[in-house]
């Protein structure tokens, strides 16, 4: 196979609605930016994927065609992934294979969502809940929030981890992109805000929820031959990997202590790939799916940044800060920085590529040399990708 190469960058600011702007606006403007950002043009470009989660936030059967097309890629292959959260995921992993098998020397990879054009949120929601099993869990209620609350709720019972912990997740995070230009939800808080903000199902409350954002990322990979020709130092993808649950939680094989299987599949097969043996003295930046404030301190535990029950210590004592040992999420994750859902994925290997460049501006974390970005989607992540960057 041959090695695959980040060569260029690029992303619209995020909003909750560019309410001037179509979503093939905002693709098109990721886009010229990333190719901008590469030294590059259209025809520089072999194929294209695209990453969409969902029909119903575009009121499009076939939006990706229409992108396309007006993008002038026209007679151009082009692919559209829809896996929930882990869309721009699994569409890097996809472009990923294009490249790496030969197929095509440059594949580009565009994430863009329009959510706020749905009539309201409770719409929003129900588009969402159209992907639980349909014949039970989605009858019974099923929701995002729900999903992943049981899962919080079992760390909080069994580790101790309490509200205020996962308070310090929103408080950093909103902090976070404060540095954060393209950022939808800067904020100065404290814990004590967090706390009091109104409960959806328990124990989140509204600010542990992520965002529901509009706006657009692209990436630009190129083959080991292919570098050559674009501007800037390029920064490789040193390992994927991906994994899938069933999409019923009630389903699922026993993972023994494991709250997010396919999320420690999906790493431990990166990291295999990628030769990280240490993660938690290798990995130097994470961009990662804090879909609620209680995921992102069960994720440091499956990506093996600390041991099992130990996440909420990790915070409290500053590694998953900026100046940590692993800081987590400089650019303000789902819950400060965007959620725009099929553009995420990608946007998290923009963010990541940005700061082992140097590029990251405040948010700049010091000395990055190897990054993690890791998206999921579905009931309690059934699905998830994770992907190791290195300079």
């Amino acid at each position: 196979m041959s090695r695959v190469a980040v060569v260029g960058v690029g992303n619209t600011p995020f909003k909750a609605r560019h309410i001037d702007k179509t979503f093939q606006r905002l693709a098109y403007e990721s886009v010229k930016s990333a190719l901008q950002d590469a030294g590059a043009g259209r025809d520089d470009v072999d194929s294209v994927v695209y990453a969409i989660y969902n029909d119903f936030f575009e009121r499009c059967a076939m939006p990706d065609l229409h992108i396309h097309y007006l993008l002038g890629f026209a007679r151009k292959p082009a692919l559209r992934v829809t896996t929930g959260g882990a869309t721009g995921g699994y569409a890097m992993r996809a472009a990923y294979a294009e490249v790496a098998s030969g197929l095509h020397d440059v594949v580009m990879v565009v994430g863009v969502e329009k959510v706020a054009d749905v009539a309201n949120v409770m719409e929003m929601i129900k588009s969402i809940t159209y992907a639980a099993d349909p014949f039970f869990e989605a009858s019974l209620g099923a929701s995002p929030a729900g999903s992943y609350g049981g899962a919080i709720l079992w760390h909080m019972e069994n580790y101790g981890t309490t509200e205020e912990d996962m308070a310090r997740v929103v408080v950093k995070n909103k902090g976070n992109a404060r540095n954060n230009p393209d950022a939808h939800s800067p904020m100065d808080i404290t814990v004590a805000d967090v706390l009091s903000s109104p409960m959806v199902i328990y124990p989140l409350k509204i600010l542990d929820h992520c965002l529901n954002s509009e706006g657009a990322a692209t990436v630009i990979l190129a083959s080991e031959e292919a570098v050559g020709r674009f501007a800037g130092k390029p920064v490789w993808m040193t390992g994927v990997g991906a994994s899938n649950e069933s999409g019923r939680q009630a389903e699922r094989d026993d993972v023994g202590d494991s709250l997010f299987p396919a999320v420690k599949a999906s790493v431990d097969r990166a990291y295999a790939m990628a030769g990280v043996s240490d993660p938690a003295g290798s990995i130097d930046v994470a961009e990662v799916y804090d879909s609620f404030s209680g995921v992102e301190i069960c994720l440091y535990e499956e990506f093996g940044f600390c041991g099992r029950g130990e996440g909420a210590r990790f915070l409290a004592d500053g590694r998953a800060s900026a100046g940590g040992s692993n800081p987590v999420n400089p650019s303000g994750g789902l819950i400060g920085g965007e959620h725009a859902i099929g553009a995420t994925g990608v946007y998290q290997v923009v963010e990541v590529v940005r700061q082992i460049r140097g590029e990251a501006g405040a948010r700049q974390v010091a000395g990055v040399k190897r990054g993690l970005a890791q998206s999921m989607g579905g009931a309690r992540g059934a699905y998830s990708v994770s992907i190791v960057l290195e300079g």
